[in-house]
């Protein structure tokens, strides 16, 4: 059987729990054990009953009275070790479905990320997962619970009298008819509330990552008023299925002490007519009872089920997601290292097939030199560079690195030997230290403090009280715009990479901090290629080749003295920059 394409979403849990199989046939042995030590007490006491007719003494009432003492410490240790091991089954499950969900995430191309929110993907990896290990755990315990305690008890029941047992039986075809009715529509109902957390979530994450632009524009007011009214539809959604549960459970009950009315209806006019003795009579009172909470417990487990089963769809849509960018067949694992030749051969992509973003772009550059990309603002720099990385794969052309096509180079082999500062700067909330020796296995104090150096971020550092130890909190709010890409330019220059991509990531730094760096960085460049991606002409006029981007095409290409006489584009962006450069000064 292919579990993967089966249609119910929940088989897709059975390799996980095949892992502990016998942790879970042991639980599933002891939620036996408990069922037949809890069955023994009322054949028990029936017995007792049925013997006081005739002589019977206190050492055996008390005989009985050991005994049935006996059978409830025997039910409840063996109740004790279902717990300890089929719930400790569940959270072993929910550890590994975490771990495969995560590093499934880790593998998901960047286009992915681009059309779901950070809410909806950590919502599927909190409440649902969450609904999936109830299923594991109290779903798994209380259905074996149920089924064990029909197995022992309708067989006895009907060994004593088959036709009380019917009549007990009685409503049960109603009741099964009710749970795959309601069910149906709480799977529903709970599929629309999982939806609704996702967008709660998602509201929570973005108010929380843009809380400063949130005050900055005096929102507070108007963030609070729609996160209170999407909490109140949420509330909403809940306590519509909560009602529903509850009729659910009151119907239970209600046919539930229908049976147990008509076993002392029928039970006792039996007696009555001799048919059956008090003793058997005061078991089949008992063993209906007994049914009583395994029954209750088939319907929360129903709805278990169902909670569970909407969960698993949503998180098998993540698990099911192939990712874009992979290694392929053409990998060639012999590559192990990269030296940074590279070729753009008549490049064309686009993140929608109808809007190219980049159209034909070809160009070749080697180890040593400093390539250049500027132009106006969603002429696709960043676009080209991420193509560099493989973090796209282009729609038509090739990309070449050491004369190989990209798809021939190992993902990790290509982006280990890549250093890259992105355009929107992203620190995690941990020590400086941790934050520039993030793209390595380990790094010593002296590699910190050097690369600090070269990124011009050394003094600012070593003036925090905590020094490289000084926590930066999330996404590098401590720390200023500069201090965050300086930061960020040091991280990529430990990795000693044979490609350096800073992505506009001299925005936020002064001219003459901005020269400083790459000077520094020319310096220490012999082997390596450098791309700049920058709108400020100011920032790349050194670079020995520059693009020009407009509308997605290379317009103009050279170098700083090549585009000046060309008299395009390029020029009239310089003249236009160094006047406004001049206007500052005055101003």
């Amino acid at each position: 059987m292919d579990i993967l394409n089966t249609p119910n979403p929940l088989a897709r849990l059975f390799p996980y729990l095949l892992t502990y199989r016998n942790k879970l046939l042991l639980g599933l042995l002891f939620v036996l054990l408990t069922n037949l030590f809890n069955v023994l007490g009322p054949l028990l006491i029936g017995s007792a009953i049925d013997r006081l007719k005739s002589d019977f003494s206190s050492a055996q009432l008390v005989s009985y009275g050991l005994l049935i003492i006996l059978m409830a410490a025997g039910r409840g240790l063996f109740l004790f070790m279902v717990r300890q091991t089929i719930i400790v089954v569940s959270r072993d499950c929910e550890q590994d479905i975490r771990n495969d969900l995560y590093q499934h995430i880790q593998r998901l191309s960047t286009r992915y990320y681009k059309t779901r929110s950070t809410g909806d993907i950590l919502a599927r990896n909190t409440n649902d997962l969450n609904a999936i290990r109830s299923f594991l755990g109290p779903g798994i315990m209380y259905s074996a619970n149920t089924l064990a305690t029909f197995l022992f008890i309708i067989p006895i029941m009907a060994y004593v009298n088959w036709e009380l047992t019917l009549v007990a039986l009685l409503p049960l075809p109603v009741m099964s008819y009710m749970v795959f009715r309601m069910g149906k529509s709480i799977h529903h109902q709970y599929t629309h509330i999982q939806s609704h957390y996702s967008s709660l979530t998602t509201r929570v994450q973005e108010n929380l990552s843009g809380i400063r632009v949130v005050k900055a524009y005096v929102r507070e007011a108007w963030e609070i008023m729609t996160f209170t009214r999407l909490n109140r539809t949420y509330m909403l959604k809940n306590l519509r299925l909560v009602r529903y549960q509850a009729l659910f459970y009151s119907l239970m009950s209600l046919l539930i002490g229908l049976s147990v009315v008509l076993v002392v209806w029928y039970g006792g006019s039996l007696v009555i007519a001799g048919k059956l003795t008090l003793g058997e009579m005061t078991q089949f009172v008992i063993f209906v009872g007994m049914l009583i909470w395994p029954m209750i417990a088939l319907g929360w487990v129903i709805n278990i089920i169902q909670q569970a089963s909407a969960s698993q769809k949503r998180i098998n849509e993540i698990l099911d997601e192939v990712p874009e960018v992979r290694d392929t067949p053409q990998t060639d694992p012999e590559i192990q290292s990269v030296k940074g030749f590279l070729t753009f051969k008549s490049v064309s992509f686009g993140y929608q097939p109808d809007r190219p973003v980049l159209k034909d772009i070809s160009f070749s550059v080697t180890p040593g030199q400093v390539l250049a990309v500027t132009g106006e603002t969603g002429s696709g720099k960043s676009t080209l560079v991420n193509l560099v990385m493989r973090l796209f794969d282009p729609d038509s052309g090739t990309i070449l690195m050491d004369g190989r096509p990209l798809r021939e180079i190992p993902l990790k082999v290509l982006r280990k030997h890549i250093g890259y500062v992105p355009q929107d700067t992203f620190l995690f909330s941990d020590t400086i230290a941790n934050n520039i020796g993030f793209g390595v296995e380990s790094a010593g104090e002296e590699e910190i403090r050097l690369v600090a150096d070269l990124a011009s971020i050394r003094e600012n550092i070593e003036d925090f009280p905590q020094r490289y130890d000084t926590f930066v909190g999330e996404r590098g709010i401590t720390l200023s715009g500069g201090q965050k890409q300086r930061t960020a330019i040091a991280r990529a220059l430990l990795r000693k990479p044979s490609v350096l991509i800073l992505d506009d990531s001299l925005s936020a730094v002064d001219t003459q901090t901005e020269d400083l760096i790459l000077n520094r960085l020319k310096e220490h460049a012999e082997s390596r290629l450098t791309i700049i991606v920058s709108h400020r002409i100011s920032a790349i006029r050194n670079a020995t080749h520059i693009l020009v981007l407009s509308g997605g095409e290379v317009v103009e290409q050279g170098t700083h003295s090549e585009l000046l006489a060309a008299n395009g584009l390029y020029a009239a962006t310089w003249e236009k920059q160094k006047l406004e450069d001049e206007l500052k000064a005055i101003t």
